[in-house]
């Protein structure tokens, strides 16, 4: 089927009816990788807005299975504030996913939406959403029982949903935030301090997750296991390395191209007759700015 894919695409920013299969098939055989492939691409050209919904909603949901939660973010977040003139089921799912990816991933979650969003999706996503918010809101507590209370309120919700594995890393994510914010508070911590501290079971649970997060590169620290002691220290990427600059020249060289591509297609939008008559109807009758002001009284 990728092949398949690859020979309707005139060019690779061009989304076809095949991809959201594609990405379907992928996630019903758990071959995550194989999805990533072409969510590497740069999107611009969608025909049926359905298949741009379905290609994010699935797109992310490969990405969750990989753990790579930023992506994850933006495919949801493009879901969520796509235009649309009636709210949709693929949106409402998007967004309870987007809730949660948020909590594990940045540690928060907002509920202003992006001025750029539609108005029918700030008014009725949250009415689907509830127990997805009140998460949210007992996240911010900082006490993993907070959480752990509402979702055992509300699991029977969240396995209807079907996220009650992503509801399970929320509570994860939040032992993992509790362990960051003493990186910046002690330079060394012994594992039955760490465990008391983030309300952990045991000395051991502490060290798993240390280890974990020490394995992802979001702490960086040593553990001595003669004393159970564990020594924070700093990021020792020191960003002039050869591996480094590439990867920071592919990124400036990726924001220019599309920096390119917007302003082209801000050009191309700006002569469109249907943008113009709509932008004209939308203005008012009469613009007195255009005109010089009329004197009260002529000076004969």
């Amino acid at each position: 089927m990728l092949t398949a894919v690859r020979k309707l695409q005139s060019a690779s920013e061009l989304l076809t009816v095949l991809h959201p299969d594609f990405l379907l098939l992928c996630l019903l055989a758990k071959c995550y990788k194989t999805g990533l492939c072409i969510l590497e691409d740069d999107i611009f050209e969608v025909d049926q807005p359905r298949d741009f919904f379905l290609y994010c909603y699935y797109g992310g949901m490969i990405c969750i299975g990989q753990k790579r939660f930023r992506k994850a973010l933006e495919l949801l977040h493009n879901v969520v504030t796509a235009p649309m003139s009636t709210i949709n089921a693929i949106a409402v799912e998007a967004y309870k996913k987007y809730i949660l990816v948020s909590l594990i991933h940045n540690g928060q979650f907002s509920t202003t939406f992006p001025k750029y969003t539609s108005s029918v999706a700030q008014r009725n996503l949250k009415n689907f959403s509830q127990p997805y918010l009140d998460l949210a809101n007992s996240y911010s507590s900082g006490k993993i029982s907070e959480p752990e209370k509402c979702i055992q309120t509300n699991r029977e919700k969240f396995e209807a949903d079907k996220n009650l594995g992503l509801v399970k890393q929320v509570v994860s994510s939040m032992y993992k935030r509790n362990i960051q914010r003493l990186t910046q508070t002690y330079l060394t911590l012994s594992l039955q301090d760490i465990a008391n501290t983030v309300q952990l079971n045991s000395p051991k649970e502490a060290e798993m997750h240390v280890l974990q997060m020490i394995q992802d590169g979001e702490i960086f620290a040593t553990i001595n296991q003669k004393d159970g002691m564990v020594r924070f220290q700093e990021d020792p990427e020191q960003y002039k390395t050869c591996e480094m600059i590439e990867h920071i020249d592919s990124s400036i060289q990726r924001i220019m191209a599309l920096s390119k591509k917007l302003t082209t297609m801000d050009e191309l939008i700006s002569c469109d007759p249907l943008y113009l008559a709509k932008a004209g109807r939308e203005r008012q009758r009469f613009d007195f700015d255009d005109y010089d002001t009329v004197p009260q009284k002529f000076n004969i």
